[in-house]
């Protein structure tokens, strides 16, 4: 069991993020939940966590396109639960289009929450993780932190972005204890990718099991997408002591995508 080490999962309300979470409070690690949640919604699933693990929690709805909102949610995490030990990085948005046609907006968006929020959150805590000589951080990019595919512009940017980002602060913080790594799943069994399974059944007029390999394989070897737990459980052992030489890294989770 973890000794009172405290994670704190950004969009950790659904998808990978709540696995995560999950995972990380069944080792004993106090969470700092974060979401897109109306605060009693978001206050009720910690609290459901919190008894169903032991463990101590804190809900936040804190706006990450707006840096003085993740201070306030650092700040809150070090009062209420004394810190952070354990920061991943998951939050993030999606959308597709040619990049002539790409809303600015859009762009803004994307960057604000998949890229900059990052940078401010891991700002926030490293000075933490340094006084205490001990920090795991782990950003969940993307495989397309690595290759890019078509219409996804500001998503391969900021992906791209935060493995980059990721190698700077795993550099900087070698010595101290910190380790700094991305996950970059492929394809990952959640909402987000209904539409698009549904979307190639209706224009090929197969049945929705044969649209999602059709999605699955026009980009992956393996025709199976990962589980969000199963992320959550690369998390957990990159939070462990035999991850402690891990550092620096960018560990595809993504059926041999990249492999190609």
């Amino acid at each position: 069991m973890a000794m009172n080490k405290v994670a704190l999962v950004t969009g950790s309300t659904s998808g990978i993020g709540l696995a995560t979470a999950r995972v990380l409070a069944g080792h004993g690690y106090d969470l700092v939940v974060h979401g897109l949640l109306p605060a009693e919604e978001g206050q009720r699933l910690a609290r459901q966590m919190a008894t169903e693990f032991g463990i101590s929690t804190l809900f936040s709805g804190a706006d990450l396109t707006q840096p003085q909102a993740i201070a306030g949610l650092i700040t809150a995490a070090k009062d209420t639960l004394g810190g952070i030990d354990i920061l991943v990085n998951n939050a993030g948005i999606q959308h597709t289009a040619p990049l002539h046609e790409f809303p600015a907006q859009k762009w803004d968006a994307i960057i604000a929450v998949n890229l900059s929020s990052a940078f401010h959150t891991m700002q926030q805590v490293l000075p933490l993780m340094q006084a205490k000589g001990w920090g795991r951080i782990i950003n969940i990019a993307s495989v397309h932190g690595l290759v890019a595919s078509v219409n996804k512009a500001a998503y391969v940017a900021a992906k791209h972005g935060l493995v980059g980002l990721s190698k700077v602060a795993a550099l900087e913080n070698a010595a101290c204890g910190i380790t700094v790594n991305a996950i970059c799943p492929g394809w990952v069994e959640t909402p987000l990718i209904n539409q698009q399974i549904e979307d190639i059944a209706k224009a090929q007029n197969i049945s929705l099991e044969q649209a999602k390999v059709a999605l699955i394989t026009a980009k992956q070897p393996l025709p199976a997408m990962a589980q969000p737990s199963q992320i959550g459980e690369l998390v957990h052992f990159l939070c462990s002591d035999a991850a402690a030489g891990i550092t620096g890294a960018s560990l595809p989770i993504d059926g041999a995508w990249t492999a190609q």
